[in-house]
């Protein structure tokens, strides 16, 4: 009979698969609530170009971290399906018009892909490497709020940075105006953080993060400090408001 491997070793197994699942659903979640998607969304999209089978519910529970053994059609459906998007929704518009038209709506306000550090489209492989552990996040993705609490502190480190000391009545033209999101409800909730009658949540402010460091870069008129530097700021910032 073969020795048990040590206690250590399966910790680290469990640990790292943990860690990627972890990762992977942050990923998931991010890239939904950038573009506004509901999880319905790439499954539609799979079946509606025939790019593979991944189910609403997948896609759900791979946004919460409950998908613990994906087959690989679930990899192969979302990087193709990322790919796609990555293309250009213009080269499928008339094939989802005759099909899916709601869809092509959807994806005409937001089809923001999932790129690498090389910023190439995430393909299967790496889908599945960062799922299991053996890949890190792509370092614009590197990043976790951690609860509500956070959210809410960083809310108002936010508005603190873009603000600088102003009223949000006296800045407010000029911040909107950097805010690069068209969508009108998104638009409508970060001028409610800023004004501060109101938070985002941990998932929002996960989703919300591109956009508020482009909203920063804006105001600075620079690539500024990367978007990790960028939320470490925020940390700091918080920390000094007493939040």
């Amino acid at each position: 009979m073969p020795d048990l491997l040590p206690d250590s070793v399966t910790n680290d197994f469990r640990d790292q698969l943990a860690s990627g699942r972890r990762a992977m659903a942050h990923l998931i979640r991010v890239w939904h609530e950038r573009n506004g998607w509901s999880h319905k969304v790439l499954p539609a999209l799979s079946e509606s170009l025939n790019l593979g089978k991944v189910h609403n519910s997948q896609i759900s529970n791979l946004r919460n971290g409950k998908l613990f053994s994906p087959g690989p059609e679930v990899f192969l459906a979302l990087a193709k399906s990322n790919e796609v998007i990555s293309e250009g929704i213009e080269s499928i518009s008339q094939q989802l018009q005759d099909v899916h038209p709601e869809l092509l709506k959807v994806l005409l306000e937001s089809a923001i892909p999932l790129e690498n550090d090389y910023g190439q489209p995430l393909k299967a492989g790496e889908f599945f490497e960062i799922f299991v552990g053996l890949a890190s996040l792509p370092e614009s993705f590197d990043w976790f709020i951690e609860d509500d609490d956070e959210a809410s502190s960083l809310c108002a480190a936010i508005a603190d940075c873009f603000c600088q000391g102003k009223s949000w009545r006296e800045c407010r033209e000029k911040v909107l105006a950097a805010y690069p999101v068209i969508k009108s409800s998104r638009r409508e909730r970060f001028a409610e953080v800023m004004a501060g009658l109101n938070d985002y949540s941990a998932n929002d402010l996960d989703g919300e993060l591109f956009d508020l460091y482009a909203t920063h870069r804006n105001l600075v008129g620079s690539d500024s400090v990367g978007m990790n530097l960028f939320l470490q700021d925020l940390r700091a910032r918080a920390r000094l408001l007493g939040r």
